[in-house]
Order: structure tokens, then C-alpha cells, then sequence
């Protein structure tokens, strides 16, 4: 329709310039005939130099004998026509009604339609079109239909309760009898709130697959303009459109782009992101009750949020979409491999219990990447062998082989990885070693990649040692080998992971006796996003930072008193890195008690580790998420 209107537009402009073309034409060319006196026309004919005149009204035309034309205006009452032909000059009369009317047709045409544009645009302008210069106040909320392409919550997995949450909603539109029977009453709204990746989007979907009812989807930053009071005319506008199609939905995704609590910001605020969010306020839950409307929104940051659109009768469900457990991923990995064909030694089992953490957009990208590393190599199908590959990808980063280093680095990054790897090993709290490699990824020269047997929840005072042991063991394997002065920049990263660590054990989770079972994270990182948080005294700062360092330092010399009582076995490990450059668990397993690699020809062999966990954990408010060890 819109693109009808436009066409129609283009034509009559085009039609309008013709026409203005044609008649400012023919008055120029009149213009250009010389216009004469009335006395000298006499004159003329009387002299003999006219061959023909014509009349049309008292406009008179004038052909002289040597071409040329010229034209007068006789007297009114003057009859000339009797003189003309007594001189042999030939008359012609234009009939007064044909000249007339064509007269008037050409005068006022242009006019009619300048018009006539002008009341198009006027009415675009006024709101005609959503796509008007003024129609920005129109909602946005568009129609889903999914005739291809449709998603059902068969295709959801992993977040079993968020479903059924949503399926009672999806069965309440359905069947509303079943609940009104007993007073029970259809919420007015339904929160998804989880981490990026974890299917929220999918979620709503799925219900929009389901429900059989019209479902309307807009996102949180299409409210939001430049001009205060477009957002609330367009939340008028998406419920008005709502109203007319209820029993409905509408899902409203990244709701905090218009949600966040108001008066807190630079300035106290913005005012057209707060009106906006008032709009929406009322419209939910006002005076005027919208009966059959279900809101659905989606956020990853419920803590922004105002919280007067949390309470009840606004969003009356808040559901919670973490990332899957294990038996989750295992479902989740079976819906995205249904179209990968897969050979006969994939276990999905396997990978699952070896990627602890991962969303389900992650694990739909390890598919991904699984089945173009079997394309990229002209298999026929997927091996398990592409999902471990695919896994480290993920998980490490791509190798960097065409990265060149020295003898001098390699060597040096090879006792740096071998040290994190045997403290991690004889650690008993620390997680099983799961690779450890020296082929530069993503950002580091090497890795030791320590893998939780079972998915993370919390995180112990002894275990939280260990790690800051495990952590620092890379720079005490430098010093052990090179000296306090042959220490290099490499153990960086590691510094900033213990450091993150201790204080976080310090500050927020009361794991130190002198400190307290305080929380002192708000002071340090401000609260509500107001720098500076409540106020610490100069003693605590010290007492904090001593204690932290305190942790730290301990760490260092737990794993420097290892490498030097297992220094036979940190030895024998950093020349196996060297010579074969990537160990899995099982091979550095190994390689520490002595045994040899690969058979005869000392070959690695590429093999399929039975891993536990990942680096992806979600840890607990506070604490910092352990990432691979470089």
C-alpha cells in the first residue's frame, strides 16, 4: 500500500510539471510575438504589408508579408472585419466558447494541482502513513507471522521451568474456562530475565508459535526518540493496535532500553525515556483495564529496571532463564544437531559434560562451528573429533600458528605453562587439568585450560586458595627457572585474575578474619552507579589491601614450594610441551609419571579427552569468572 501511494505521488508530480511545462510554453511562445499598437496595426494594413489576421475575442493576430508575427488588442465595439476584406487580407475567427474554455483550463490546471500535492503531503504530514514526516508517533510493534520458519517449544530445551511458566500462559489463552472457574485471573505480564544467550527471544517465539493468538513484537529502543513525548505516543499507539486484536501478545524485547528506574542517570534523568516508561506504567495497570493483552518482556538487567514495572499487576511473573545444566546442554545439543549429520563416534553426552556454563546460543555455535570444520576438510559428516576441535575454538580462541616466536619465548612460555599445570595438578581442590597448550590463541602465547568436574554453584575459602595458588604458579615457575631478573610480562594476566580473586574473597564474600563479614564492594566500586559508594576509613583501605596481598603472597609460595619439591616432574613437562606443543589431561598425566607418548614414533596421539567442565562458568554475584589459565 505504501509503496502504491508513493508511485501515485511520483506520477501526479510528474503530470503537474508537464502541465506547468505545456502552459507557461504557450505563453511564452505568445510572449514572444511582438505586440504591436492598435493605430500601427491600422496602419499597416492599410499600407498593404498584412496577408492574414486572426480574431479570437479582442485578441488579434497578425501575419505580415515578410513572415513575421505580431499581435494587438482592438477597441471593444470595433468592427474590423469589413476594412480587412476590403484590403485582401484574409480573416480567421476563433470560436469564443473553444478559446475560452481552453483559456481556463490552462490558467487554472497548474493551479489545481499544486493543490492537490499540497493536500498529499499534508496529509502524509498530518500522520496519513506511519512512514510520514510526522508519522513517528506510530508504533512500531509488528505483526508475527511465521509461516515459515515456525518455532514451537519443541525446539526449546534446557530451560524446562521457563517453559512451563510460559506454557500455562500460552494454555490460559487457549482455554481460559480451565482457571476462571476457580477466580483465577490471566497475568498481565511475564518478565524473562537471564543471561545473554540463554533463549529468550526463542522463548517468545515459541509462544507466538504456539499461542494462536495475534503476536506483536517490538524492541525497547524503538520507543525511545530525540523528541520528548514520541515513545509515549507510540506505547498509546501499540496497545490501541493491541486492543483492536485482543486476545493478544505483545513481547517486548530488551525492555531496559526504556525500563530503567527513573531519576537516576546524569542530570537526574531523561525526560522522554521517563515518559515513556510512564506510558507504559499506565497502560498496563491504569484506569482503564486492558482486558486480554498479555505482555512479555525480555532483559538481561533486571537491576536497572524501575520498580514500580516489577511489582504485581504489571509484570506479575518474573522468570528466570539461567544458562542449562548438564542434562539441559545434552537436550539443547540434540535439537541444533538434528540437520548436522554425525558420525558414529559423536557422544553429545561428552560435550555436554564438558561445557558447563555455555548459553544456548554457545552451544548452537559449537554446533556451527563443528559441522564448517567438517566441510572445511571435505567429510561427509561430523566427527567427534570436529566437536573437540570446535570446543577449543570456542572455548580458546583460534590457534595463531603463522605467529613466529623465538627458541627464547617458546621455551620460556612452555616452563610458564608447565608450571600452572602440575600445582593445578597436585592441588587436590584445584579443577582437573583439562589441556594445556603452547600454540599462541587469541591473546596469549599459551594456556592451561582447568576444567570443574561438575557445574559451579559456589565457591569455598580452601578452593578459592588453591586457584590463586594455581593461578600464580606460572610466575613462580619463571622465577624458579630464570631468576628473579629473568621474570617476564607474561604472568600479567595472572596477577589481575589472583588479585580479582583475593579481593573479592576480602571484600565481598567475608573470607577474611581481620576484615569481617562486611561488604566492602560498594565502597570500592560505587553503588547504584553513583561513584565512590559509603565512605571507608583509611585503616580498613590498608587493612584491605594488606589482607589481599596476604592471599596472594601465600598462593605464590604454595606453588613455588611445589615446583621446587616436584621439580623433577616440572622439568619433565615443559620439555614435553616443547616437543609436542599441545597436551591433553590425559597425556600430561602421563608425561608426569614418566610414561611415553604415542607408542613408537612418539607420536601425540589426537586424542578425544574426557572432559568436565569449562572456563564459561556463571559465577555468584561478585565474584570473578574463571577463564583460562596463560
Amino acid at each position: 500500500m505504501g509503496n502504491a501511494r508513493n508511485i501515485a505521488f511520483w506520477v501526479v508530480l510528474f503530470l503537474m510539471i508537464l502541465a506547468l511545462f505545456n502552459a507557461f510554453g504557450g505563453n511564452s511562445a505568445q510572449l514572444n510575438s511582438r505586440q504591436i499598437s492598435y493605430s500601427d496595426f491600422i496602419s499597416r494594413v492599410e499600407n498593404g504589408d498584412v496577408t492574414s489576421v486572426t480574431i479570437d475575442g479582442e485578441q488579434v493576430g497578425i501575419t505580415a508579408r515578410d513572415g513575421r508575427q505580431y499581435t494587438t488588442v482592438r477597441p471593444q465595439g470595433e468592427e474590423i472585419a469589413d476594412r480587412l476584406i476590403a484590403r485582401d487580407v484574409e480573416v480567421k475567427v476563433e470560436r469564443q466558447q473553444q478559446s475560452g474554455f481552453m483559456s481556463i483550463l490552462g490558467v487554472w490546471l497548474p493551479f489545481i494541482l499544486l493543490i492537490g500535492v499540497w493536500i498529499f503531503m499534508m496529509n502524509r504530514m498530518q500522520g496519513g502513513g506511519k512512514g510520514g514526516a510526522m508519522g513517528f508517533g506510530k508504533s512500531k510493534a509488528k505483526l508475527l507471522t511465521e509461516k515459515h520458519g515456525r518455532v514451537t517449544f519443541d525446539d526449546v530445551a534446557g530451560i524446562d521451568e521457563a517453559k512451563e511458566e510460559l506454557e500455562e500462559i500460552v494454555e490460559f489463552l487457549r482455554n481460559p474456562q480451565k482457571f476462571s472457574r476457580l477466580g483465577g485471573k490471566i497475568p498481565k505480564g511475564a518478565l524473562l530475565v537471564g543471561p545473554p544467550g540463554t533463549g529468550k527471544t526463542l522463548l517468545a517465539r515459541a509462544i507466538a508459535g504456539e499461542a494462536g493468538v495475534p503476536f506483536f513484537t517490538i524492541s525497547g529502543s524503538d520507543f525511545v526518540e530525540m523528541f520528548v513525548g514520541v515513545g509515549a505516543s507510540r506505547v498509546r499507539d501499540m496497545f490501541e493496535q493491541a486492543k483492536k486484536s485482543a486476545p493478544c501478545i505483545v513481547f517486548i524485547d530488551e525492555i531496559d532500553a526504556v525500563g530503567r528506574a527513573r531519576g537516576v542517570g546524569i542530570g537526574g534523568g531523561n525526560d522522554e525515556r521517563e515518559q515513556t516508561l510512564n506510558q507504559l506504567l499506565v497502560e498496563m495497570d491504569g484506569f482503564e483495564a486492558n482486558e486480554g493483552i498479555i505482555i512479555i518482556a525480555a532483559t538481561n538487567r533486571k537491576d536497572v529496571l524501575d520498580p514500580a514495572l516489577l511489582r504485581p499487576g504489571r509484570f506479575d511473573r518474573q522468570i528466570h532463564v539461567p544458562n542449562p545444566d548438564i542434562k539441559g546442554r545434552e537436550k539443547i545439543l540434540n535439537v541444533h544437531a538434528r540437520k548436522v549429520p554425525q558420525g558414529p563416534d559423536v557422544d553429545l553426552r561428552i560435550i555436554a559434560r564438558g561445557t558447563p556454563g555455555f548459553s544456548g546460543a554457545d552451544l548452537m555455535n559449537l554446533v556451527n562451528e563443528a559441522a564448517l570444520m567438517a566441510a572445511r576438510i571435505g567429510r561427509r559428516f561430523v566427527t567427534m573429533e570436529d566437536f573437540e576441535n570446535a570446543k577449543d575454538k570456542v572455548m580458546l580462541g583460534v590457534e595463531r600458528r603463522s605467529m613466529v616466536l623465538t627458541p627464547e619465548q617458546k621455551e620460556k612460555t612452555a616452563y610458564h605453562e608447565a608450571g600452572h599445570a602440575v600445582v593445578g595438578l597436585s592441588l587436590p581442590k584445584c579443577d582437573p587439568v583439562y589441556k594445556a597448550t603452547i600454540i599462541p590463541r587469541g591473546g596469549a602465547l599459551g594456556m592451561v585450560v582447568s576444567l570443574p568436574e561438575v557445574d559451579r554453584l559456589n565457591f569455598h575459602k580452601d578452593e578459592a586458595k588453591q586457584k590463586i595458588a594455581m593461578t600464580m604458579a606460572g610466575k613462580a615457575a619463571e622465577i624458579i627457572k630464570y631468576g628473579e631478573e629473568g621474570v617476564s610480562n607474561g604472568p600479567a594476566g595472572d596477577i589481575q585474575q589472583a588479585s580479582a580473586l583475593a579481593r573479592a574473597m576480602v571484600m565481598r564474600w567475608g573470607m577474611s578474619d581481620k576484615v569481617g563479614a562486611v561488604d566492602y564492594a560498594e565502597a570500592h566500586e560505587g553503588y547504584q552507579g553513583n561513584t565512590g559508594g559509603f565512605s571507608v576509613s583509611a585503616h580498613t583501605k590498608e587493612l584491605i589491601e594488606e589482607e589481599v596481598r596476604t592471599l596472594i603472597e601465600e598462593g605464590y609460595d604454595l606453588a613455588r614450594s611445589i615446583l621446587i619439591e616436584k621439580s623433577e616432574q616440572f622439568e619433565r613437562l615443559a620439555q614435553g610441551l616443547l616437543e609436542y606443543e599441545t597436551l591433553t589431561g590425559d597425556e600430561i598425566g602421563k608425561i608426569l609419571r614418566g610414561d611415553k607418548l604415542g607408542g613408537d614414533d612418539d607420536t601425540p596421539p589426537s586424542a578425544i579427552p574426557v572432559v568436565q567442565s569449562t572456563p564459561r562458568v556463571t559465577p555468584p554475584k561478585g565474584e570473578p569468572a574463571p577463564v583460562p589459565t596463560a
